[in-house]
């Protein structure tokens, strides 16, 4: 009687109604998150001319959510488990919304970095908790699968309806309206959430430890800060002080989640191989890509000449690519195996970034535009399945400390690259040499070259922009071999650390 009962109520959840309508409200808030991170790098070259940063805080401007995000992103997803994950989505988006009117109006650089870090104590909120309901939502492991798949592909669509939304924006109105097409999609999102959206939590969650918290808040932001200004400018005590505090943090953190008896993050997750195989992955996968994509935009834009509307339709190769690709990852890993669709995937993103290395100012768009298709179907296949191998790794009730792993990875990857690769281009641009006469700024950013050549000489110029576009190329093209490097070594490392790893409901054969 008992089998039965539990029987009929495992098919009430695997029913429940309304649940494909209450994901398009969760994809809403991945739609609100994807296309806040591209119309950053497409209004970068008009923040530049208007706010004047200098390279480093242009790099923060680009990087600080990311600190942050990605110092939040467990306790967020911990404190979602607890009151509740609707709860703590809605509030995130509604904050997220309202902050991002924060973003438009920036005056200066230092108030542009003040908006950013705000962004991603909200955004930590979103994505963690979308993962999580998802999880609760779908408990047949075919239907989770696409549905993470719809998921992702919402991500990628993001990633290409913000650039070309974007872009047409920046053509007819100021650099800050790209930040308040935020408000529409969070209106909808509240609206609709309230409505549809189940709420679940822990059943006992215990209290949420605030000395975690700011453990784990001071560990990321610390290493990431030292490494990022390792990069730009060498080794400096202030720099080593800053990354054993945060070394000190992290070790403090993992050390208090052993001994406490509800952790803020459950550290035996860990010791699942294929659930810290695609952690890894994301985490490498992105520290690749980051870089590169941060800096794409400008050279579409101040290399080659385009406008920011088209150049938003020129990155659209992969989010086509991502979303198709997210839409059947679930069906290839059961047909073939989960090794082989990440790995396979990692591999195809490092080959086109390896392509990319022999870019110049002149490089056609069709090897651009094939690289950058092969790239977004690499990611969709990957980041689908290791997004699903976390669901299906814990049980439903650390839905969210598991997402926000994950989420956490991909930030840290984010804020790695865009100070790693981000510094490698900034480095390699500022040694250009241009005609005498060249004012400072122009070696900040290309942005600020562009800007400094409208009050020179023509024929100096001209000369100092042809310089500062090649020697930004040059640093372009060696931040797409660190980072083809970095993704075949992610794609060896996955091939071993998921061997055997399937997903839910696939009887998959495994090599």
């Amino acid at each position: 009687m008992t089998s039965t009962l539990q029987a009929a109520k495992t098919t009430e959840a695997v029913q429940r109604p309304g649940r494909w309508l209450a994901l398009g409200v969760l994809v809403l808030a991945v739609l609100l998150v994807a296309v806040d991170a591209t119309v950053l790098g497409l209004a970068t070259p008009y923040i530049s001319e208007d706010l004047k940063p200098s390279g480093t805080q242009l790099l923060w401007i680009g990087d600080v959510y990311s600190f942050v995000i990605a110092g939040l992103l467990v306790s967020m997803g911990s404190l979602g488990d607890r009151i509740g994950r609707k709860r703590i989505l809605l509030v995130g988006a509604t904050a997220f919304g309202a902050i991002s009117v924060f973003n438009a109006y920036a005056t200066t650089p230092e108030m542009m970095i003040v908006a950013r870090a705000l962004l991603g104590v909200a955004g930590a909120t979103l994505m963690p908790a979308t993962l999580a309901l998802i999880r609760n939502l779908f408990h047949d492991p075919r239907e989770r699968s696409l549905a993470v798949g719809i998921w992702g592909a919402t991500a990628s669509a993001g990633t290409a309806v913000g650039p070309i939304v974007g872009g047409f924006l920046l053509e007819h109105f100021w650099w800050g309206s790209v930040f308040l097409i935020n408000l529409p999609v969070m209106v909808v999102l509240v609206l609709v959430g309230i409505k549809l959206l189940p709420e679940s939590r822990t059943a006992n969650p215990g209290p949420w430890d605030l000395t975690s918290v700011v453990l784990s808040l001071v560990g990321m932001i610390g290493v990431v800060y030292a490494i990022k200004e390792a990069a730009t400018h060498g080794f400096a005590w202030s720099t080593l002080a800053a990354g054993l505090l945060g070394a000190a943090a992290l070790y403090g953190f993992v050390r208090r989640q052993l001994r406490l008896p509800t952790p803020l993050l459950d550290m035996r997750l860990f010791r699942n191989r294929g659930f810290s195989g695609v952690v890894l992955a994301d985490l490498l996968t992105i520290l690749g890509l980051s870089g590169l994509v941060f800096f794409l935009s400008q050279y579409l834009q101040l290399v080659q000449g385009r406008r920011p509307f088209e150049a938003g339709l020129a990155e659209l190769p992969a989010a086509i690519g991502a979303v198709v690709a997210g839409l059947i990852a679930g069906r290839a890993a059961r047909r073939l195996s989960v090794r082989t669709v990440v790995s396979g995937g990692l591999a195809a993103i490092g080959l086109a970034l390896a392509a990319l290395t022999v870019l110049d100012q002149s490089t056609g768009y069709p090897l651009l535009g094939t690289a950058l298709l092969v790239v977004g179907v690499g990611a969709g296949f990957s980041f689908t399945v290791t997004a699903d191998v976390i669901l299906s790794s814990v049980p439903k009730e650390q839905a969210g400390s598991a997402s926000a792993v994950s989420e956490t990875a991909y930030e840290l990857g984010a804020a790695l690259g865009i100070a790693a690769l981000g510094s490698i281009v900034t480095g390699v641009y500022r040694d250009f040499t241009g005609p005498a006469g060249t004012p400072a700024a122009a070696h900040e950013s290309l942005g600020g070259a562009v800007e400094a050549a409208a009050g020179m000489p023509a024929h100096s110029a001209a000369a100092m922009l042809d310089a500062a576009r090649t020697s930004f190329v040059d640093g372009l093209a060696l931040a797409a071999g660190v980072g083809a490097v970095v993704l075949l070594a992610a794609a060896v490392a996955a091939w071993f650390l998921l061997r055997g790893q399937k997903l839910e409901g696939g009887g998959t054969k495994h090599p």
